[in-house]
């Protein structure tokens, strides 16, 4: 071997040492070592590569040998940068696919051109000029193309048709002959070698199928044949050439993506890798850094699986690069930022070793070497003193990966439970009512019977094998988790009913098979509020939330809710539906993190109350803004309109299943305002009330405008304010102290606010008021009469109601006088208010604010079980008599028990 002039670099002699690639290229090619020691010292990119074709003067009879010598002298630049530790991963793996991008859309040009000298251009049958649409699949696709690869490509076309002459052909023939001309341009071997061996297996049916396809026959074949390992492999699909990929996106996406949590994927690809570790261990690949156990294949397959699962729902997961894809999982808390970190750097260690076997001979190996000459010009290559320290770590990446992928992919069921024969055994009543017993729960028998009618029941009965197979192993888990709980009855009641809910959906039983920790998280959930088990029924999606380690310990960020949310809006715009569905699926999202805080006992009432009503506000100001932009002929970007909040929005005391009570107000003297507004409020109010397959928002509530339902649905701020000024009843002003501004524009939530003020702190008579007051309170008495034993929290008198007349009676009678008590400060602070002015006794204002605060809390906690919000007397006789003595001091209206 003769030796390389001592002239050379010293990376380029670095990497001689490592690549005898590297050395029969510089023996060959006596015009790359200078080319080379001109170059190394900054990457290559997009424009030094065009200018090479451009200086050899590529054209159709010098195609196959420049496209040749450029992936020389590329090749051999980013070898010599990497080996010198002058390249990162990055660096690499772009040179490398920006050489691809450039010798495919180079062969495409000129061999495009030579056909459409011969057959003219092709045209579809109404005349528009038809582009051929290459894909770049797998690691070109990713934009991650190691040094040696093949390429793995797609040809497309838009539409049949034919040329336009001289030699006519059909559109099918003239691109087949350009999809094989690139081939030929890229893969043949000549003296000068390849440019890159291209693999086209990847179209729909393969090698048995045409080597090109329209968009229809695409289409028909995602629809009709399209296999599960295909959407993992659509994944990284790029678009190469042709300027219609938006159309092409548009036909895959929905093959790719599903619009709900496809948790089924994990078994699929769980089945398409065990396939792949057969092959493995048939071929003893054990050392095969790419296929091998806790290779480079197990890192794609973990960040792609959950491509798969999340992706419709989530389009920023619908990106390619794998180390992209793990930060994005990792910032969505799907994975661990520590997980993340691991596997982006066994990632890279991994991919830096398989491009070192590369080096040696420029072959397509990813197996390590068993010559131990080879092995130390590896652990050279890849700054070891030895083979042995290098295995150790390649050992102990390979390790973490193998924990991580196993983590996901295992199958967490196989080994069974010790309930299993109660589930198979269950329409035998008396036995498995002895094992309930023993379990713990406290009526055994009811259910065993419970167990035994879902055993035999028709529901169960006609079930698919795939879906029982995973329906099976988790009714086991399901008794052993309610068993946990403070009451294993009720709770195995409502996880029977969650999963009877679910059965016909594969992919959250495959949830909950594939973690099976969610089932007691879920169990906790359920048992501690029925409520929350018939939220989940009708909304399983949040089952992913459970899976969320965070979702306790982490504060409720709001603006970041919202800025996220307005921007997935914005990037399906304008598909109304998927919209209305996105941001009913983000707001429950949002309740059922609530509900777990909530459950857990995290958030007072109170704190619960003001996320749940601020989350309203966001939802009702985005559903404006997306209800305007469907409006056509608007004659204005932002509507002048504003959304004003009453009763519990208004007071910021919103509960979970609370409706909203709104006003719609505008302020805009455009001669067509009143009709465009008059849609806008019905596009929200529809917007907010609708059942879409993703459920309801809120159920509204706009009587409590003026003129109530025989009133227009949109006034006016001018109509507003007189209508509050001259035309209102006292009780429009009692719903006006606990009304704002909640949503739209907020100059006119400002002027509305001044309005309010104004109207609340007209001087009024007292007597008067006191009269009209108390008359209201006796109609709501009467149409809510208590006849049981047990005390009304809301209603009867001493009791919620009672504090907030008292509260509504204080701000209408005296806010002339004191304006701090037109704030929208909630009863509590408003008590202590009129404690401080000496409206009501100190002492009084205080304990009748913590009886107030108290029945919040026993009625929000009975109706997280769905009951009525009714204690018994004896438990609140001390509050209520405590706020029918302050009522009595305000109204000297004696109030009785």
């Amino acid at each position: 071997m003769s030796e390389q002039p001592t002239a050379l670099p010293q990376p380029i002699l670095d990497a001689l040492a490592c690549s005898r690639f590297l050395r029969r290229q510089l023996d060959s090619r006596s015009w790359l070592a200078p080319r080379l020691a001109a170059s190394i010292g900054a990457p290559l990119d997009a424009t030094a590569m065009r200018d090479f074709l451009r200086d050899e003067k590529v054209d159709d009879n010098t195609l196959k040998p420049v496209l040749r010598r450029l992936r020389a002298w590329v090749i051999c630049h980013v070898m010599v940068r990497d080996l010198a530790r002058l390249a990162d991963l990055a660096e690499v793996t772009e040179t490398m696919t920006v050489l691809a991008d450039i010798a495919v859309e180079t062969a495409h040009d000129i061999v495009r051109a030579g056909l459409v000298a011969r057959h003219g251009m092709p045209v579809s049958a109404d005349g528009r000029e038809q582009e051929f649409i290459i894909i770049g699949m797998g690691k070109l696709g990713g934009r991650e193309l190691n040094v040696s690869s093949d390429i793995d490509l797609i040809y497309v076309y838009p539409e049949d048709g034919s040329t336009a002459g001289p030699k006519i052909i059909d559109n099918f023939e003239f691109f087949t002959k350009l999809g094989r001309g690139i081939i030929q341009a890229l893969n043949d071997l000549t003296g000068d070698g390849q440019v890159f061996r291209v693999d086209m297996r990847l179209r729909p049916n393969g090698d048995s199928g045409p080597l090109v396809a329209s968009f229809d026959m695409l289409e028909n074949y995602f629809i009709t044949q399209g296999r599960e390992w295909e959407r993992y492999a659509w994944i990284k699909a790029r678009v190469m050439t042709g300027i219609r990929s938006a159309e092409l996106a548009d036909i895959a996406r929905p093959f790719i993506f599903r619009k709900y949590l496809d948790f089924g994927a994990i078994n699929a690809m769980r089945d398409l890798h065990a396939q792949i570790r057969r092959e493995v261990a048939r071929k003893d690949m054990a050392h095969n850094v790419k296929l091998g156990p806790g290779g480079i294949r197990e890192i794609e397959f973990l960040a792609q699986v959950f491509q798969l699962i999340r992706g419709g729902r989530d389009t920023s997961l619908q990106i390619k690069p794998t180390l992209r894809v793990l930060d994005r999982l990792a910032e969505r808390g799907i994975i661990t930022r520590e997980a993340e970190q691991q596997l982006a750097a066994a990632y890279d260690f991994l991919r830096r070793v398989e491009h070192r076997l590369q080096y040696l001979d420029d072959a397509q190996t990813h197996n390590l070497p068993g010559n131990p000459d080879d092995q130390a010009i590896i652990a050279r290559g890849m700054g070891f003193a030895s083979y042995e320290a290098l295995l150790a770590e390649l050992d102990t990446h390979r390790e973490i990966v193998g924990k991580h992928f196993d983590s996901v992919f295992g199958n967490p069921t196989e080994a069974g439970h010790s309930l299993d024969e109660l589930w198979s055994c269950a329409t035998d009543e008396e036995r498995s009512a002895e094992e309930f017993r023993r379990l713990g729960y406290p009526d055994a028998t009811a259910a065993a019977r419970r167990l035994a009618a879902a055993r035999s029941g028709s529901r169960y009965q006609q079930m698919p094998p795939g879906i029982r197979m995973r329906f099976d192993p988790l009714i086991p888990r399901v008794i052993e988790a309610a068993a946990e709980t403070a009451d294993p009855n009720a709770t195995f009641e409502r996880l029977l009913d969650l999963l009877d809910a679910i059965s016909r959906r594969g992919s959250y039983l495959a949830l909950l098979q594939q973690y099976p920790q969610t089932v007691h998280k879920v169990a906790e959930l359920v048992g501690a509020s029925s409520w929350a088990a018939q939220f989940l029924n009708r909304h399983p999606i949040l089952l992913d939330e459970a899976l969320d380690p965070r979702l306790l310990e982490e504060e409720l960020d709001l603006p970041a809710f919202r800025a996220e949310l307005a921007q997935q809006l914005d990037e399906i715009e304008p598909d109304m539906e998927r919209q209305m569905d996105l941001m009913r699926e983000q707001h429950h999202a949002q309740v059922f993190r609530l509900l777990t805080k909530d459950i857990a006992g995290k958030l007072t009432v109170e704190r619960h109350a003001d996320f749940l009503s601020a989350l309203a506000d966001i939802i009702v100001d985005l559903a404006v803004s997306m209800c305007w932009r469907k409006i056509k002929n608007r004659h204005r970007d932002d509507p002048k309109f504003a959304v004003l909040a009453y009763g519990k929005l208004g007071g910021k005391e919103l509960g979970y299943a609370s409706d909203l009570d709104m006003v719609f107000v505008h302020d805009d003297d455009a001669p067509e305002s009143a009709e465009l507004y008059t849609r806008l409020g019905q596009r929200t109010n529809t917007w907010l009330s609708a059942q879409t397959p993703a459920g309801q928002l809120f159920e509204t509530d706009l009587r409590l405008r003026p003129n109530g339902d025989s009133g227009l649905m949109v006034v006016s701020l001018a109509a507003f304010r007189q209508y509050q000024l001259e035309n209102a009843w006292v009780w429009e002003h009692q719903a006006l102290t606990r009304a704002r501004f909640c949503a739209g524009d907020r100059e006119i939530g400002a002027k509305f606010e001044a309005i309010r003020c104004e109207v609340l702190r007209q001087p009024r008579e007292l007597a008067k008021l006191r009269e009209e007051v108390l008359a209201m309170r006796q109609r709501m008495a009467d149409a809510h009469p208590n006849k049981t034993e047990l005390f009304d929290l809301k209603h009867d008198r001493g009791g919620l109601i009672d504090v907030e007349f008292i509260v509504q009676y204080l701000v209408l009678g005296y806010a002339h006088q004191h304006a701090s008590l037109t704030g929208n400060l909630g009863n509590i602070a408003l008590l202590g208010m009129a404690g401080e002015l000496g409206l009501i006794p100190a002492d009084q204002a205080a304990a009748v604010a913590d009886s107030y605060r108290e029945y919040r809390r026993l009625q929000h906690g009975l109706r997280l079980n769905n009951q009525a919000s009714r204690v018994p007397r004896e438990q609140v006789a001390e509050m209520a008599q405590g706020v029918r003595k302050l009522w009595n001091g305000v109204f000297g209206d004696s109030l009785e028990e």
